[in-house]
């Protein structure tokens, strides 16, 4: 039970045991109306004990639990579920949602290129030329122009050697770390970073440590106190942070990586599109040069409007992570289809810079709107993703389905994503959205912190 007294929806850790006991309580009537009652046989002392039927049970693994625990509560206390809602058409800064149209605050469309009548043309003339799949890993059925085209855009972006595209952002980070290092290396990570970054590092073997949220110094400790003892060191932070929406020091992680020697990798997620003057990201916020960073990553699905992830790098890294990590090796290439749509995505961001420049506008606006009328934005640095903390999981699904009554489609955060006490909305900003959605959005919302 030690994993379910943390705080979920603020309940103490006696609350959920009754709800995990009802729970188990209905299932067991079900199934012995079934003839189908779990039974857990023992045999006698000195005999070998039989393997009970709930190990072979999926209701019974302890996630289901926790699971159950949280459609129960949410029912106990009368709150509708404000995940899954169905989305129908385009998300942009407006989306319909249950055939009613909203203000949309969560979808990662933020230069708007997802609906995109050219990303949208250039996807379409994909399929008419290369089909819907390519149907095998690159190495077995060949490359497509399109997707080397993709890549060669993608390593310019960084101004970097070369670029390969995975078909998950998840999977690119998973089997990108858990493939280049091991049980002698180290990984220190921000202690903010994305779950991918996690299963990559447990994937590897590699020993892990975290340091405080953008804390160099705290992470240059460590170096001095541990890099001796393991061969290979990574470092991995994140270009924005996609809970909090603020960014790390990057000079000061590059100048630290140089001193400790070791390796360097930025998450550029959500701040492709989004940072530098261009969208080029966070190099080019700070005015670094690419190569002073040894591994960058992204997704495709954020301000490019496809889908997957990719690496950038030097020519030694993307050749070696092409010839031999599993993730990419042992999966499908990237479909013509999406490599087009974001190869045409960059081309439209690079032509019309005015698209990154409203985006940081209506973010700083969404901002600074959020804290005049007294709302808790915590650490956001007004760059695309802005979050509202509410204090506990059940305020912040409330508040989320009174939004949505109000016409406005945002999706809350609550534990175990996030600590109890931060339980939050997290809004992402388009720069299609209006300074008046802004102010009708931000007024709405203080409003019914005040009802709640």
């Amino acid at each position: 039970m030690n994993k379910l007294n943390k705080g979920l929806f603020g309940l103490s850790g006696k609350a959920k045991e009754t709800l995990i006991q009802k729970a188990l309580e209905q299932r067991s009537a079900k199934a012995a109306a079934q003839g189908d009652a779990e039974t857990v046989r023992r045999a006698p002392a000195g005999r070998r004990r039989e393997v009970s039927d709930d190990l072979c049970r999926f209701d019974k693994l302890p996630g289901y639990k926790e699971l159950l625990v949280q459609k129960l509560a949410a029912d106990e206390l009368k709150i509708d579920n404000p995940f899954f809602r169905l989305h129908e058409g385009t998300a942009s800064a407006t989306s319909v949602v249950n055939g009613v149209e909203c203000i949309n605050f969560s979808s990662y469309n933020y230069l708007d290129l997802s609906g995109h009548p050219r990303v949208s043309e250039a996807a379409k003339d994909a399929i008419d030329r290369y089909g819907t799949s390519v149907s095998a890993s690159r190495p077995v059925s060949g490359e497509r122009p399109i997707q080397r085209e993709l890549e060669q855009a993608l390593a310019s972006i960084h101004g970097a050697e070369d670029a390969v595209v995975f078909v998950s952002g998840h999977a690119t980070n998973v089997t990108s770390i858990g493939y280049l290092f091991g049980p002698r290396d180290l990984v220190l990570h921000d202690a903010l970073i994305h779950n991918s970054v996690l299963q990559g590092i447990q994937l590897s073997g590699a020993f892990r440590l975290s340091f405080p949220h953008n804390d160099w110094q705290a992470l240059e400790r460590l170096l001095e106190q541990r890099r001796h003892e393991f061969e290979r060191v990574l470092i991995v932070v994140e270009g924005i942070y996609s809970m909090d929406g603020d960014h790390p020091d990057l000079p000061r992680f590059v100048d630290i990586k140089r001193r400790h020697k070791a390796f360097l990798m930025v998450d550029e997620a959500h701040s492709i599109g989004v940072m530098g003057e261009r969208g080029y990201g966070i190099a080019e916020h700070y005015g670094i040069a690419g190569r002073d960073v040894d591994i960058w990553m992204g997704t495709l699905s954020k301000s490019m409007s496809g889908c997957g992830g990719y690496i950038a790098g030097e020519q030694a890294l993307i050749d070696h992570l092409k010839f031999s990590a599993p993730g990419f090796l042992y999966s499908v290439g990237i479909p013509a289809p999406m490599a087009a749509a974001s190869l045409e995505a960059i081309r439209v961001m690079e032509e019309e810079p005015q698209r990154v420049q409203q985006l940081c506008a209506r973010s700083r606006y969404f901002l600074e709107r959020a804290k005049e009328r007294g709302l808790d934005t915590g650490l956001s640095a007004g760059y695309s993703v802005v979050p509202v903390l509410c204090g506990s999981s059940i305020k912040a699904v409330k508040l989320s389905n009174r939004l949505l009554e109000r016409g406005i489609n945002v999706q809350p955060i609550v534990y175990p994503a996030v600590e109890e006490k931060l339980a939050r909305l997290r809004f992402f900003i388009s720069c299609a959205h209006t300074e008046a959605q802004i102010d009708t959005t931000v007024d709405a919302i203080a409003e019914a912190l005040q009802q709640l």
